[in-house]
């Protein structure tokens, strides 16, 4: 299950620290909506509301439950991941891949039968009815966002279970899948908080789903599966409204910055033009690990896609991050095409 590089084991290896380290490996947002400093008045004695009133009620402000919709809070997306398909327990699962590793992993624990439809090459090719299916929105690796409503349509003539995943959909200025909810109660979406707020040790995610189905999910999750300290900071981190914007003006500044040294570098062959806070790239003549290595003594850490189904270890995925980031790495993969 990995989300970017192992940048401790990289820190360890170069002989210094993970917070020395340019990270591009991992897509989590360089600016937070809040500091750390709002926990200070955080109350650890008592225990914290099993029910995560005001959590849900923030949360539902930010992200508007439509009519006869509900959400179930996780200790982060990867932990609603796995409920959710405990919870639907499918004989048939569908990824429309590339994405991550958590849904095929879990598929194999829960003796799935896993069928992967090539959403870039193959992406109208057959499903079995009524199964249950896997889509991210905008994908993963490639960043690329797609309009669902032809898509859900032929799910919901299949009779199919759909599982939307929209955890970088904070990053682009469109609407949710949430209100065909109300429409289709196979309907799921998963949402994660850690990459458009900036805060992976913070881990909050949750589903939102029709009403019985929230209930019946609920039913087999544990009491506090929260921390006091998680749901103090995403609260405050919900109510910084002006972040949303804010962030998504950066990000798509700093994207075109990351296209377009990419570009003019000339070590990739195709640069896919994602929508969300990263950046996927093709290598013409070198794979992933070889400029892992030539980037290493830099302390630039980068993403090599060769475990997502259907790319090669000659896809890299770069992450957005800052100015000075960016400025960096375009130094030293101008030095690379130099010297080759």
């Amino acid at each position: 299950m990995k989300h970017g590089g192992n940048i401790y084991r990289f820190a360890q290896s170069l002989g210094c620290l993970p917070e020395q380290v340019l990270d591009f490996s991992a897509n989590i947002n360089p600016q937070q909506a809040v500091t750390p400093d709002c926990l200070q008045q955080v109350q650890l004695g008592p225990y914290a509301d099993p029910h995560y009133s005001e959590l849900k009620q923030a949360l539902k402000k930010r992200y508007p439950c439509p009519s006869g919709t509900d959400i179930e809070v996780f200790n982060g997306a990867s932990t609603a991941i796995f409920a959710l398909l405990r919870f639907l327990n499918p004989d048939d699962l569908v990824q429309y891949a590339p994405l991550y590793g958590e849904y095929a992993h879990i598929a194999g624990e829960l003796g799935c039968r896993l069928h992967s439809v090539d959403r870039l090459a193959n992406p109208n090719a057959e499903i079995p009815r009524g199964s249950t299916i896997i889509f991210v929105n905008p994908s993963t690796p490639d960043g690329r966002l797609y309009d669902l409503k032809d898509w859900l349509a032929k799910w919901q003539a299949a009779d199919c279970t759909v599982i939307i995943d929209e955890s970088f959909l904070d990053f682009c200025e469109v609407e949710s899948v949430a209100n065909h909810i109300e429409h289709y109660n196979k309907l799921y979406l998963i949402k994660s908080l850690s990459k458009f707020y900036g805060c992976a040790g913070i881990r909050i995610g949750f589903v939102m789903a029709a009403c019985p189905a929230i209930k019946e999910l609920q039913r087999l999750e544990p009491a506090w599966k929260l921390s006091s300290l998680d749901m103090a900071y995403m609260q405050q981190a919900l109510a910084n409204t002006d972040f949303i914007e804010q962030t998504r003006r950066r990000t798509r500044q700093l994207r075109e910055q990351l296209h377009q040294i990419l570009s003019d570098c000339g070590l990739f062959q195709q640069i896919y033009e994602g929508q969300a806070n990263f950046l996927l790239a093709e290598l013409a003549d070198m794979d992933g690990y070889q400029l892992q290595e030539k980037l290493a003594p830099s302390r630039i850490l980068i993403r090599v896609c060769d475990n997502f189904a259907g790319l090669t270890s000659r896809h890299v995925r770069f992450a957005v991050k800052d100015e000075r980031a960016i400025a960096e790495l375009a130094r030293c993969l101008n030095t690379i095409t130099s010297e080759l």
